[in-house]
């Protein structure tokens, strides 16, 4: 149903898809930024993301992150990282020639948006941290056992919990582990709580109720200025992707946002 496209952000090839009235104005545009071991067309097609937003009159670009989904595959750590995504969804936005969007990312994808809201100010209309709370600040756990579950040759041997599913994540939709790994090691940078006080734009954070990952949503959304936040009832870090509940929170915080 939608069709993939690319470009290049340096020397790496990134694919997205573009959606939507594509002659509307930028105020009704939405950069989608998905989560680690996942894809555009996982975290935000195949949840009813991409059509609900559209139906709500939205261009929708969603971004597959290098290393990702139909993008290109890297190998080497140094070659990832949140401000390094956030520089693919900056160039992204130029190759489209959008001078400003909405921007939701998920998870890694949060992360990945603060960084480029943090940088570009004047790129972001309204940022949705989904899927990460204060675990933005605090961190999320250390990466190197879920690199090295995802570099496993037997997925037996994994005990560490979280690493054992992002393993079957990984698996399930197909993606490169070793390139998950690389990008595992690099991706989870800490934000300083005084940078995200000086956002100065309209934000909404949230996080599914028993997550247990992400870290509470109110303690980051009291961080910054004017933020709101959203517990999604009963759901953890992966079914909260595509509650019917977020989905409606995040429309009305689009509809009231300057």
């Amino acid at each position: 149903m939608y069709s993939f496209q690319s470009f290049h952000s340096g020397d790496v090839e990134i694919a997205y898809i573009d959606s939507g009235p594509l002659t509307g104005v930028d105020g009704q545009t939405i950069l989608l930024i998905h989560g680690f071991a996942s894809n555009l067309a996982v975290n935000w097609v195949g949840t009813g993301w991409v059509d609900t937003l559209v139906q709500n009159g939205f261009r929708v670009i969603a971004i597959d992150n290098r290393g990702h989904g139909k993008s290109e595959k890297l190998y080497d750590k140094v070659l990832y990282g949140a401000p390094i995504m956030a520089e693919d969804a900056r160039l992204l936005l130029d190759h489209l020639k959008i001078g400003r969007a909405d921007v939701m990312g998920y998870s890694m994808g949060a992360r990945i948006t603060a960084f480029l809201a943090l940088g570009y100010p004047d790129r972001v209309r309204s940022v949705i941290f989904g899927g990460l709370g204060i675990g933005m600040v605090k961190g999320v756990g250390a990466p190197e056992p879920i690199a090295e579950a995802l570099e496993a040759d037997d997925p037996s041997i994994i005990s560490d919990t979280q690493a054992r599913m992002f393993r079957k994540f990984a698996e399930a939709t197909g993606s490169d582990r070793l390139a998950l790994a690389a990008c595992m090691r690099s991706s989870r940078i800490k934000i300083r709580p005084e940078a995200l006080a000086n956002l100065r734009l309209p934000v909404l954070v949230c996080v599914g109720s028993q997550d247990e990952i992400a870290g509470p949503p109110q303690e980051l959304a009291d961080i910054i200025p004017g933020a709101e936040a959203f517990e999604i009832a009963g759901r953890d870090h992966n079914r909260a992707v595509g509650d019917k509940t977020y989905k409606q929170a995040v429309l009305d915080f689009l509809a009231r946002r300057p």
